[in-house]
């Protein structure tokens, strides 16, 4: 008895000293360690949105030398534009390569290199880049979707799909999307120990599969590297194993100008989004010149990221923590002095009403019970449909692909992936959760609300390419929701380059748009229609309605079906034009009133 004793309080079976080793150095050593030119770098956007003091510290290691990377990930924005500036990107494979704030829009760094033949995107959707990832993890060769089929990427893919009838269901369709293994992946994080386990909180984004197939390994930047006993207390929020990881180095605010979700680590000091710094930067990658300005003050004058922290400043870091409370949204309502209650209202303005009200016909025709928008105009006008619905008691979950579900959009703030919008989730996941299984799985019932650059006559959008080298933002989720969702509703201001007879890339085939907003009026699909029919236009001064049609067929170059019982629509109530301006007080998205 003695001897068990004994070996209980044996040191060899105490949870504590079980680490395995420390993987702990300074970002500079991890960079120059493990980075090597020509490699294939995993971006990871697992929560977050840049690892932006990673992309810094391989700017300043590698600028004028030849970095001949590849760049894999959901994502592309400014911090990878950066390296693409400096020549050191050689392709990127994503499914999104814009400007995401305040309004998404094309980034000119990416626009300029493609245009020079400096750089080549490989196009995919949000879903299946995931996928993709995802292969590689589970060491399998592949893995099906019904994203794609029908699209541009499809055909300029061939290599890494596979389009075949469906061996278990007659008439059906399936992709096959090939695994991609990044030869090393770069991550942050919230909190990690010495030996790399990492805590990250939802919503999980990509989730962290492209890290766990990734050949080398993941360079991993950390909040803070706490002991693994602390560590052990939040093991449900751990998703990457230490075994994984070739480095941890603690960078606090890190991922800045992202911001980090305190959701899950209330007592944890986090920050929210700086959209200021993003929005310099965006104006600063207008021309080679202003951007290479930025670069120089940013990036290359820093000796690390201590030097950009000191540039930010004590008061600046001071407001974003303290603006990452999930009420912090209640400190803008000073905005609110900015609403009108002019009872004028801009285009746009009429069509995001307007597609609110066929939102919420359709909801509550079709019994749809979730909806899924993209950023920009088309979430606000999903926004108020919920809104509308809520006043109604009449039940709508809105869902956003990086894994947000049942959340109630925050007053004051317009932009989709705000993390005051996290803290009033019903639940978080990740892509695949909400892609393939909410918007595309056997028991979804999805509306899918998105914008577009073009569309054609069958309601087929583009988003990624005017032409060969003159491209746009591609698809991120909209060809997953295009692809699976029951019915989708379109919005986009209406010309005759927008509105086309064939638009030049498909990024989303148009079997399941039923509908189209445009700034004039609603087209919409009757019975088995293939091409769409005008039903409705907005208030005009004209009486004459041959002169109404008329002026649609001069801006669009569609051929189109006119209905017999073509009816003026009417104008936005107050409360509706009031609910908008409530989310854009600064009108980023509303226009400016005449």
């Amino acid at each position: 008895m003695k001897k068990i004793q004994k070996l209980m309080t044996d040191p060899i079976f105490s949870v504590k000293g079980s680490e395995t080793g420390s993987k702990v150095m300074p970002l500079e050593k991890a960079v120059s360690r493990y980075v090597k030119s020509g490699m294939m770098i995993h971006t990871c956007q697992t929560s977050i949105r840049w690892c932006h003091a990673i992309f810094n510290e391989i700017a300043r290691q590698f600028w004028g030398k030849k970095g001949d990377f590849t760049l894999a990930g959901i994502s592309m924005n400014f911090p990878q534009a950066v390296l693409v500036h400096g020549g050191l990107v050689k392709k990127m494979i994503t499914s999104y390569f814009g400007d995401p704030y305040i309004v998404p829009s094309p980034n000119r760094v990416f626009q300029r290199a493609v245009k020079e033949g400096t750089l080549e995107i490989e196009h995919w959707s949000i879903y299946t880049i995931t996928l993709r990832m995802q292969a590689a993890a589970f060491n399998l060769p592949f893995l099906p979707t019904h994203s794609l089929i029908g699209s541009t990427m499809e055909q300029d893919n061939k290599k890494n799909i596979i389009i075949m009838d469906d061996p278990l269901r007659e008439g059906k369709k399936i992709a096959m999307v090939s695994a991609l293994q990044a030869d090393l992946t770069i991550a942050h994080a919230w909190l990690a120990d010495s030996e790399g386990n990492a805590v990250f909180l939802a919503p999980l984004g990509e989730n962290i599969k492209g890290a766990l197939g990734s050949k080398e390994g993941v360079i991993l930047t950390v909040e803070k590297i706490v002991p693994t006993e602390t560590l052990r207390k939040y093991s449900h929020l751990v998703k990457l194993p230490g075994i994984y990881v070739k480095s941890v180095s603690e960078v606090p605010f890190g991922a800045h100008p992202s911001g980090l979700s305190r959701i899950g680590l209330d007592e944890f000091d986090l920050y929210s989004e700086d959209y200021d710094f993003i929005e310099e930067v965006h104006q600063a990658c207008k021309s080679k010149d202003s951007f290479q300005t930025w670069i120089d003050k940013w990036v290359l004058s820093c000796s690390g990221h201590e030097d950009y922290l000191a540039k930010l400043g004590h008061n600046r870091i001071k407001q974003l923590t303290g603006q990452s409370n999930p009420e912090s949204w209640r400190v803008n309502f000073s905005s609110l002095e900015k609403i009108t209650d002019d009872e004028k209202y801009t285009p746009i303005e009429m069509a995001m009403v307007v597609m609110a009200r066929i939102l919420s016909k359709k909801v509550k025709g079709n019994g749809h019970k979730t909806l899924l928008a993209g950023a920009g105009i088309a979430n606000l006008a999903s926004w108020l449909c919920f809104y509308k619905l809520k006043q109604e008691d009449y039940p709508l979950e809105l869902m956003a692909e990086i894994g947000m579900y049942g959340y109630v959009p925050c007053p004051t703030e317009p932009i989709l992936f705000n993390t005051s919008n996290f803290a009033t989730c019903k639940m978080t996941t990740d892509i695949t959760t909400i892609m393939g299984m909410f918007v595309g799985g056997i028991k979804a019932n999805c509306i899918g609300a998105l914008g577009a650059a073009q569309i054609d006559q069958h309601g087929s959008i583009n988003t990624t390419k005017m032409d060969q080298d003159n491209v746009i933002v591609g698809s991120g989720g909209a060809n997953d929701v295009c692809s699976a969702a029951k019915d989708v509703v379109v919005i986009l201001p209406q010309s005759a380059d927008r509105l086309l007879k064939d638009v030049y890339y498909i990024t989303s085939p148009g079997n399941n748009v039923s509908t189209v907003v445009s700034t004039m009026g609603v087209f919409e699909k009757m019975g088995n229609d293939s091409v769409f029919t005008l039903t409705g236009y907005f208030p005009s001064k004209e009486e004459n309605q041959e002169k109404i049609i008329e002026k649609f067929q001069t801006k669009s170059s569609w051929s189109f079906n006119v209905s017999k019982n073509l009816k003026e629509i009417k104008p936005p109530a107050q409360d509706e034009l009031k609910m908008l301006r409530i989310f854009d007080p600064n009108r980023c998205y509303l226009g400016i009133l005449k």
